[in-house]
């Protein structure tokens, strides 16, 4: 499981809570390899881990302007 999942799980108070705050079975977090761009902002309101932590690819941290 992604480690970036563990750490949304326990600040949503488990896995189980954040698999129901989702709609989905907890097995689930066991086949993905990345978290999916459809879930990032349910785990980051359940979580409170910022999407660009989440997917880092899809939101990338957007630099002070300089």
């Amino acid at each position: 499981m992604l480690d970036i999942v563990k750490q949304a799980a326990k600040r949503a108070g488990g896995l189980a809570k954040l698999a129901g705050a989702l709609g989905i079975k907890h097995q689930s977090f066991y086949s993905w390899d990345r978290i999916p761009a459809s879930r990032v902002l349910e785990i980051e309101r359940a979580s409170g881990i910022s999407r660009s932590v989440l997917r880092p690819d899809l939101y990338p941290v957007e630099e002070a302007a300089q």
